[in-house]
């Protein structure tokens, strides 16, 4: 640690009681002043990176190359050895094959007692043409098709590619909203980091389910949103300043259409609806969002009636950019269902009794049919009850009490590869405990910090952590998994980011705080990437000694 120039002498004038200056000189002490000492700021580390960056083209390539570098790492974790198991994983046995039969069929079908084995050994023909009673919207196993489309469905490793690249993007994708939240390639690289080496994310990118692809729709909507605020900010002062300079009083201010953002996140967000319901409350707590900004940028741009403006005027215009865009997104989903006749329900509307009749009679019968679809998949998801053993209330999810266990499997003949007679392999979704538990800290904490502080970024990360979470709580009594988790862990490890950068500090902090900051922050960092190298193995089914793999669960709910 620098000391400046005369620091030490200071020091022990204060310890001694008198300077050893007050000798050298015939002036009374209390006659003397003394100079303020300035405080140092920063530490040698910011001298030096400010050096590493002193070129325009070495920062463009560290505000690239930090986040190219995280999702690389995103990528081995997602990617390597993912034909293992070669079996089917927990509910892979739904959504990979029902992803090859909508890439054969158009529709999902059905399958004969046991096709799991069979699938597995690359007997894929086995389907039937009935059709098969599904409870998701079918965007989600499209995508989980697009490996099997392109490679066939012969090797695990192609059910679950397109799923590994989805939470490799996401990766990539955190780290750019990161920075657009916090202004800082370091604290959207840790954000990068931190998402890339967590246990939940890895293994939902491992395993062909569909929750990953809603939460990589989800937060590229809620990347779009940020995207659109900077934009329409300018874009409402630029005209408000307009109106005043001609003289014109901006009583409501504009009504701005061209938000071409906004529509984005319609696509997005409409997606993540295709994948999984639970979709829809993104969109609406975004939408809602979206009006709260434009009644705070018209408040602070002086508009006299900026909550009117903001609830009559844009608000209405800002439902047309998102919300229609996201329903024909959802709808284009059911094409293959729309366009073929073998579908569950497809021909409900023609049989006798079913047809709407009156004020709904002009809706084409393939809609009705798909109405139908609708209402009876609703009535199972709010009615779904069925006791299962690794399920979780979620409650518990931010502490993750209960992780899911979706493989298991043993050997005792000493040829599991672990080096002993014994070996077990799992694929446990549990997260890193420490980005998990001190996420979750954080995201109380930033309940207080926007109570207090009202900071942008506050509310926007909590928005999104509201919509992925709070309303699993209004279904405590449904069977319900930790693993769902995955659509709002971003939203938890950008709170986490926020307060990592509250402690990191900023460079012209003084030394001793800016050093400090420093410290605590390597150090955690440091232990996250270790415990995420000890819990790899039970994430990705290596196989391991009982005793080993019993070191892993740290609370007694996780075994």
């Amino acid at each position: 640690m620098g000391v400046e120039p005369g620091a030490a002498e200071t020091r022990e004038e204060h310890a001694d009681g008198a300077s050893a200056r007050d000798e050298r000189t015939d002036a009374p002490s209390d006659e003397r002043t003394h100079a303020p000492v300035e405080e140092r700021r920063g530490t040698r580390l910011d001298d030096r990176w400010a050096r590493v960056l002193s070129t325009p083209r070495r920062r463009a390539l560290w505000y690239w190359g930090g986040p190219i570098i995280v999702t690389l790492i995103a990528a081995v974790l997602r990617f390597w050895n993912l034909g293992h198991p070669s079996t089917i994983v927990f509910d892979e046995t739904y959504y990979v094959k029902d992803a090859w039969t909508l890439l054969q069929n158009g529709y999902e079908s059905s399958w004969p007692e046991g096709a799991d084995a069979d699938f597995a050994e690359g007997d894929t023909g086995i389907y039937q043409d009935s059709p098969a009673y599904v409870v998701h919207p079918p965007l989600g196993k499209w995508m989980i098709s697009l490996g099997m489309a392109a490679f066939g469905a012969g090797d695990a490793f192609w059910w679950r590619a397109s799923t590994a690249l989805a939470g490799t993007i996401a990766v990539f994708l955190m780290t750019l909203v990161a920075r657009r939240l916090f202004a800082s390639t370091i604290l959207a690289v840790i954000a990068g980091l931190l998402f890339a080496v967590d246990g939940n994310a890895i293994v939902m990118s491992r395993v062909a389910l569909l929750d990953n692809w809603l939460m990589l729709f989800a937060l590229l909507g809620f990347w779009f949103v940020l995207l659109d605020r900077e934009r329409t900010r300018r874009m409402l002062d630029s005209a408000i300043g307009e109106a005043r300079a001609a003289g014109r009083e901006p009583h409501y201010g504009p009504a701005l259409w061209a938000r071409p953002w906004v529509a984005a996140a319609g696509v997005a967000f409409g997606a993540a609806c295709a994948v999984k319901w639970s979709g829809l409350w993104f969109l609406a707590a975004f939408g809602i969002y979206l009006v709260v900004v434009d009644a705070v940028a018209r408040r602070r741009a002086g508009v006299p009636f900026w909550l009117t403006a903001a609830l009559l005027k844009q608000g209405p215009v800002t439902f047309v950019l998102l919300v229609p865009v996201a329903a024909v997104v959802y709808l284009a989903s059911w094409t293959g269902w729309l366009v073929t006749d073998g579908g569950y329900y497809r021909h409900w509307a023609e049989e006798a009794g079913n047809a709407a009749t009156g004020l709904f009679s002009w809706i084409p019968l393939a809609l009705q049919n798909l109405w139908h679809y609708h209402e009876a998949a609703y009535g199972y998801h709010v009615g779904v009850a069925n006791p299962h053993p690794w399920q979780s209330n979620p409650l518990t999810w931010l502490f993750m009490i209960r992780p899911t266990n979706m493989y298991y499997s043993a050997s005792d003949d000493g040829s599991g590869g672990c080096g002993a007679d014994t070996c077990w392999s799992s694929i446990i979704e549990v997260g890193n405990p420490l980005i998990w538990w001190a996420a979750a800290a954080a995201s109380i904490y930033l309940v207080y910090r926007l109570v207090r502080y009202r900071e942008w970024q506050v509310g926007a990360i909590l928005m999104g952590l509201a919509a992925g979470y709070l309303p699993w709580l209004m279904y405590l009594n449904r069977t319900v998994f930790q693993f769902y988790s995955i659509a709002f862990e971003p939203f938890t490890v950008l709170a986490l980011v926020f307060v990592v950068g509250l402690v990191l500090g900023r460079r012209d902090d003084p030394t001793w705080r800016r050093e400090r900051g420093i410290a605590v922050v390597a150090i955690f960092l440091g232990f996250v990437l270790l415990v995420s190298a000890f819990f790899f193995p039970i994430w990705s089914g290596v196989p391991v000694t009982p005793t080993f793999r019993q070191l892993h669960f740290w609370l007694p709910s996780w075994g």
